[in-house]
């Protein structure tokens, strides 16, 4: 099959290959019924039911692609978006509420570093030099990136071993719970960063895309929040009692409003509303206090809406 020709009309998305991230993307692309067949030996898969092509790159990668428009849609990391030096078409569309972590500033625990300030002029190992270089620019007060005291050097793997072995006086890495640093003897003095996965989009290159295209980019972006939504919230069904029904219906707003709907039973209403998976417990113990009755809960596959999938009362 030559792949080429089908990807002339196809919506291009890239993920992750590989890890946690791809997994994360797989789930959400798959509640989405953005469904695709990934070959281990490609890199690309043809989407099964809808007009769109998954591009298989490295996290890294990723905000190049989309940024000189072969990729239209993208999901990796802020990180990697402030990272990448030619990210001037790209616009973060949506955090994906997955991938949270910290680009970090980490010296030896027991060390003589306790301020950011002490390591101007010392080495600095990371794989995010761009980031590291611009950090450590404005604590040397300077604009000159490529002349500065501080020495960072370059490194895929392991940054976290560079301390030990004699290598660095200090690294910048993303954290996540920071188990894996403090086991390698190392403790956080700035964080650069606060990241998470995000939707990544080029606007430039949407508007130049056919009529046809343009609308798939809504459908698949209404279709990505309406899965966020879905796992941000659940549905839960109730009959109230009609003379309870404002203190109930204060317990339960809905994201717009409520549903309420006429039931066989004089003096009572059936009420539908959205309320946060987090606060499901305490929320449910306020209806049976106030006088709900017959409450269900219900899982949300999927909002899909004309208002971009970000409601489902009213």
């Amino acid at each position: 099959m030559d792949l080429v020709n089908h990807l002339n009309d196809r919506l291009l998305i890239a993920i992750p290959k590989k890890g946690r991230l791809y997994e994360k993307c797989y789930k959400i692309l798959q509640n989405a019924d953005i469904f695709f067949n990934k070959n281990p030996r490609l890199d690309i898969a043809l989407g099964t039911n809808l007009p769109v092509a998954i591009i298989f790159l490295r996290a890294a990668d990723i905000p190049t692609f989309v940024n000189n428009g072969k990729c239209i849609l993208g999901i990796t990391g802020i990180d990697e978006v402030q990272e990448c030096e030619q990210n001037k078409d790209i616009s973060l569309s949506m955090d994906l509420n997955f991938g949270s972590c910290k680009l970090q500033l980490q010296v030896p625990e027991n060390g003589v570093y306790q301020k950011p300030e002490q390591l101007v002029g010392k080495t600095i190992v990371t794989s995010f030099v761009n980031l590291t270089k611009k950090y450590f620019a404005k604590l040397e007060n300077t604009e000159d990136l490529n002349n500065l005291k501080t020495k960072i050097l370059y490194v895929g793997g392991s940054v976290e071993a560079s301390c030990a072995l004699g290598v660095a006086d200090g690294i910048v890495d993303l954290v996540e719970s920071g188990e894996t640093m403090r086991a390698c003897g190392l403790k956080p003095i700035d964080t650069l960063l606060s990241t998470s996965a995000n939707l990544i989009e080029n606007e430039r290159r949407i508007e130049e895309l056919p009529e046809e295209l343009k609308n798939l980019v809504k459908i698949v972006k209404s279709r990505i929040q309406g899965v966020l939504t879905a796992q941000k919230y659940v549905c839960c069904n109730y009959n109230a009692p009609q003379d309870k029904l404002p203190h109930l219906l204060s317990i339960t707003p809905g994201r717009r409003a409520p549903t309420i709907s006429n039931i066989d039973d004089e003096g009572w209403v059936a009420v539908s509303a959205m309320i946060e998976r987090k606060k499901k417990g305490e929320i449910l113990d306020d209806l049976v206090a106030h006088g709900a009755a017959d409450i269900m809960v219900f899982e949300i596959c999927l909002l899909y809406t004309s208002d971009a999938a970000d409601e489902l009362d009213g």
